[in-house]
């Protein structure tokens, strides 16, 4: 049995994983994980206005979110990004994208998955999202599903930062100190240039969680000087032999 450890994003649109946990895929990739990125759609329809103000067509928009998403995947180290084009606003989540979803969870084995809020009354597609991960996490750890397969185990799902925090009911119970990697989540965050008003938000985002690392490893007795990080809620209980 392989001893790889593996990672699982699922992003709503091609830009989400960049803004919501880059620096986790950075980060884990340099410390020998293998981060699979599973883009759901190209947000072509409701996250690419400045396309659309341009003139492009569906196609065009289609194929320059795709080139940000690998430009972004590529400055992060990602191991391997998927993008199934199942359409946004909203999204298709039948039961051919079902199968395909499990597929990918199977074949990952994912240590731990990554995915939106739970809530998101602004953009139903991430609320969405995470129920068909969860739905998708579920079907990969039944035996009775394709039997002879490989079953998942019970990776945890972290749920990453919504764009407007307090109206999601999202609430971090895990700092990520991303500074080391930093670099890198910004490089990533400059391939999206279709949405450049998002560029020193998510900057911010970050030093404020990297303020509330700092507070949370010690503070002024002597927590870790993080000047960028993350934050994530988790689903699941965690099962550990010592705290």
């Amino acid at each position: 049995m392989s001893d790889q450890k593996t990672a699982l994003i699922i992003s709503a649109h091609a830009a989400d994983f960049v803004w919501r946990c880059g620096g986790a895929i950075a980060l884990h990739q340099k410390l020998g994980y293998q981060v699979t990125v599973a883009c759901l759609s190209y947000g072509e329809r409701g996250e690419s206005a400045r396309l659309w103000k341009e003139g492009k067509t569906l196609d065009q928009v289609k194929s320059i979110r795709r080139t940000e998403a690998e430009n972004a995947a590529k400055a992060l180290n990602v191991h391997d990004i998927q993008f199934l084009d199942l359409g946004d606003y909203p999204l298709d989540l039948g039961r051919e994208s079902q199968d395909r979803v499990v597929d990918i969870i199977r074949a990952v084995q994912p240590s731990f998955m990554m995915s939106h809020s739970q809530y998101d009354p602004y953009n139903t597609d991430h609320m969405r999202t995470t129920d068909f991960a969860l739905t998708c996490r579920m079907i990969a750890q039944a035996w009775g599903h394709n039997p002879g397969e490989k079953v998942l185990g019970a990776p945890q799902l972290y749920l990453f930062e919504p764009h407007q925090t307090e109206q999601m009911g999202w609430k971090p119970d895990t700092f990520l100190d991303i500074t080391e990697v930093w670099d890198n989540k910004r490089a990533a965050i400059e391939c999206m240039e279709g949405q450049q008003h998002l560029w020193d938000y998510y900057t911010n985002v970050a030093q404020n969680r990297g303020n509330h690392f700092r507070r949370n490893s010690g503070g002024m007795s002597g927590g870790r000087a993080a000047q960028y990080a993350e934050g994530f809620q988790s689903v699941f209980p965690r099962t550990v032999d010592e705290l």
